[in-house]
């Protein structure tokens, strides 16, 4: 009797470890996934061991520590992502570790507008001047990275060094590798480009303003 008792209540476990396994496979989102694949793991590994089949305790002992690897590496991925939204200051110095240095002359061009879109560019030391949009940048500016996002992949302003100045330049691929590996990084990108993005908004209808003011006068 107590073997026939044992043996439905290890059978029930095995069916919860199958159910968890599905429902693994149905969730959307890598968090909820890890905790399923982890019960799943815990069940069949006791599963396995009651009735002794080896093989798939020894398969659940290798997936058990890698699920809980996962889980770990998703939970400071959060905690990034939460702190990287507190944090009001953009810092773009870890650009430098990724990144190639270039010395370019006050005066030289970094690139012209219509240039094709090939590299993000993190000022070290000096000036660098966006002369389309009247923007003086400095050190600890990025420049560039509006581009790459959009569809044209061209650039849509020239920049010009304003004095001697060392730059750090990525390509597209370091930047969307920088994004995942450092949130922060994604976050204080975004805010860049939102800042520009709304500055140059102002100042066009700050213009418009203005030709409308002056051809009323005009009238």
């Amino acid at each position: 009797m107590d073997h026939f008792a044992n043996f439905h209540w290890i059978e029930a476990v095995g069916w919860l470890a199958s159910i968890l396994t599905v429902a693994s496979y149905s969730v959307a989102t890598m968090l909820p996934l890890r905790l399923l694949a982890i019960a799943s793991s815990v069940c069949f590994a006791a599963y396995a061991f009651t009735l002794q089949l080896w093989p798939l305790l020894a398969m659940e002992l290798i997936l058990l520590p890698i699920n809980l690897y996962r889980l770990w590496q998703v939970l400071a991925l959060r905690g990034k992502l939460g702190r990287a939204a507190a944090t009001t200051q953009s810092d773009f110095s870890i650009i430098k570790a990724y990144g190639k240095l270039q010395k370019i002359k006050a005066g030289a061009v970094v690139f012209e507008r219509g240039d094709p879109v090939d590299q993000l560019y993190y000022i070290a030391k000096g000036r660098v001047s966006i002369e389309e949009m009247n923007v003086d940048l400095c050190a600890g500016d990025i420049f560039g990275e509006i581009a790459f996002f959009t569809n044209s992949a061209t650039r849509i302003a020239t920049a010009r060094c304003s004095e001697d100045t060392q730059v750090y330049s990525i390509d597209e691929k370091q930047f969307m590798r920088l994004q995942f590996e450092d949130p922060s990084f994604g976050m204080a990108v975004m805010r860049i480009i939102t800042h520009r993005l709304i500055e140059n908004v102002g100042k066009t209808v700050k213009t418009a303003s203005g030709d409308v003011a002056q051809a009323s006068e005009a009238m």
